[in-house]
């Protein structure tokens, strides 16, 4: 099983990619909670240099509303993860499936909500 939805962008760089998924995220309900700024980071703790890599957690309210109220502790799992790295050939954005992420979780319930959830970031990364 995938345990992400992935798009390359070709032609652009990598600040025009992170303007354009905030915007496609924006559009479908998501806002992002979280940045962190990887290369930045393993540069300054160990002296790496990987090339522009950047997480974002994204969020949509109510639909983390709706996953806690059936699964409290799914709170471990939250914001939905996004990433955009310098690949060859352009800007690769990767957008995590939540139904691969929470398979360890036996609630249906909370199954149709990670569809929704995946459903929409999937959508998100094809707008970008």
């Amino acid at each position: 099983m995938a345990y992400t939805h992935d798009r390359v962008i070709a032609d652009t760089d990598f600040d025009a990619v992170d303007s354009r998924i905030r915007a496609a995220l924006a559009e479908k309900g998501f806002g992002v909670l979280s940045e962190i700024d990887v290369a930045a980071t393993l540069r300054a703790k160990i002296g790496a240099e990987i090339g522009a890599y950047r997480i974002l957690g994204a969020c949509n309210p109510g639909l983390a509303h709706r996953a806690i109220q059936v699964e409290p502790r799914v709170g471990a799992m939250l914001p939905c993860n996004v990433i955009l790295r310098a690949v060859e050939g352009g800007i690769e954005i990767s957008a995590i499936d939540p139904l691969a992420s929470m398979a360890a979780i036996d609630n249906p319930p909370l199954k149709e909500i990670a569809a929704e959830v995946r459903d929409m970031l999937k959508s998100a990364v094809d707008a970008a």
